[in-house]
């Protein structure tokens, strides 16, 4: 039996030939269908607007003005009568107001007796650690010595506060504290006046000022025989207690 197939021919001879003439085809076509471009086509729209040549719209009268016509104009008098300019008419002359070099002006003279000055007073305002009579607080008359009296002034107004003290129910419930800086003056009529504070807190402030402005009232301070107004400072601590 004979082969079918020549046995000298050579199969794979140009086969890598034909690949890399497929491959670049291959690409060539794929680099030509990137480069297609579509264009999209542009339609004409025609925009129609229909107009109205003849608008009739009835509108409804609803009220006719009847004006009455303008009167007629006054007549001319018949008879024009003449009458003489008699009068004589003074003319008002009015001088000038302007001064010059040559116009004298007389000083006014003052006497000084009769220029009354009253004297101000300004208030003295001594600190309560060198007033030379403290003010004296209800009960504690009792003490001779200034030294006792400023003690026992300090206790008064402390055992006061400790009384009248009312933690603000807001300020508790968001756990605010902290220390309220307070200056008053008790004036010459031993009233408490003129309170400033400073604190963490506006609530704890107005708590410490209503309870300073309710102090006594107190027998007023004494600076060389006379009574004066006295500063004082205290700071109100306000703290929150642990459970």
């Amino acid at each position: 039996m004979k082969p079918k197939k020549n046995p000298y021919a050579e199969i794979g001879r140009n086969s890598s030939l034909y690949f890399m003439i497929g491959l670049t085809s291959v690409l060539f076509i794929t680099w030509q269908s990137f480069e297609v471009k579509f264009y999209e086509e542009v339609s004409k729209v025609s925009e129609v607007v229909q107009l109205t040549d003849d608008l009739k719209e009835d509108v409804p009268i609803t009220e006719i003005l009847r004006t009455a016509p303008p009167p007629p104009p006054p007549s001319a008098p018949d008879v024009i009568e003449i009458v003489e300019d008699v009068e004589d008419v003074e003319e008002t002359v009015i001088e000038s107001t302007e001064s010059s070099q040559e116009t004298f002006i007389e000083d006014a003279v003052i006497s000084i007796e009769e220029v009354n000055v009253e004297e101000v007073e300004e208030e003295e305002i001594i600190p309560f650690a060198v007033i030379e009579f403290v003010p004296v607080f209800p009960g504690c008359e009792i003490y001779p010595t200034q030294e006792e009296r400023k003690a026992c002034f300090n206790q008064k107004v402390q055992e006061h506060i400790k009384k009248n003290f009312s933690y603000p129910t807001a300020a508790l419930e968001m756990g605010i504290a902290g220390k309220v800086y307070l200056q008053f003056v008790i004036d010459s009529n031993g009233r408490v006046t003129n309170i400033q504070k400073r604190g963490p807190d506006l609530r704890l402030e107005k708590e410490a000022e209503r309870i300073i402005a309710s102090l006594p009232k107190v027998k007023p301070g004494e600076q060389r025989g006379k009574t004066v107004s006295v500063k004082y400072s205290i700071p109100i601590n306000f703290v929150l207690q642990n459970e």
